[in-house]
């Protein structure tokens, strides 16, 4: 069972995927991190998660490019956060795959679902803030809303968290 959850900056969505993971049957817990650390503030952050994560006994394992390496056992609940990173590291980063990130990223994923119990997936909300950006930042948005596209696709269920409140497109809330 896959579920896609998206929202905008600080939406809640991240509160809500974890409630999700929570409330699996399975109880083997991998966080599936995609924010690659370029600083000392992106260290010093990432650390806090990891703490964070650890009292709730998650497994963190860091994924930047090339979703598809990782492998996780059948009787475990996957988050994977977020697809923005792993969308912006895939297009721009020199070990990412460029042009075909959006398919590179649908392919780790399927690739995952096929592998685990369940799957949590979270992504931002692209253009409610509008569409007037550099270029650059338009085929950013542009990829990662083809790339929403697909994972619903490939989703059992999907909402979108406002406030902290889910509303589901497809399917429905699974716990």
């Amino acid at each position: 069972m896959m579920t896609l959850v998206i929202g905008g900056a600080a939406s809640g969505k991240s509160e809500y995927a974890e409630r999700l993971v929570l409330a699996s049957a399975y109880e083997r817990r991998i966080y599936i991190a995609t924010m690659e650390p370029f600083d000392g503030e992106c260290l010093a952050r990432i650390e806090k998660h990891r703490r964070m994560r650890a009292e709730k006994r998650f497994e963190t394992v860091e994924c930047y490019t090339n979703l598809a390496s990782v492998t996780v056992p059948p009787d475990s609940v996957v988050l994977l956060e977020c697809v923005g990173n792993l969308c912006a590291n895939e297009m721009y980063s020199p070990h990412g795959s460029g042009d075909r990130a959006a398919e590179t990223i649908l392919e780790g994923a399927a690739r995952l679902k096929d592998q685990c119990g369940d799957m949590v997936v979270v992504s931002n909300e692209v253009f409610a803030g509008g569409s007037c950006y550099e270029e650059g930042t338009m085929a950013y948005l542009r990829r990662l809303a083809r790339v929403n596209r697909m994972l619903a696709d490939l989703a059992d269920n999907v909402c979108e968290v406002a406030c902290g409140i889910p509303v589901y497109y497809k399917g429905k809330e699974p716990c």
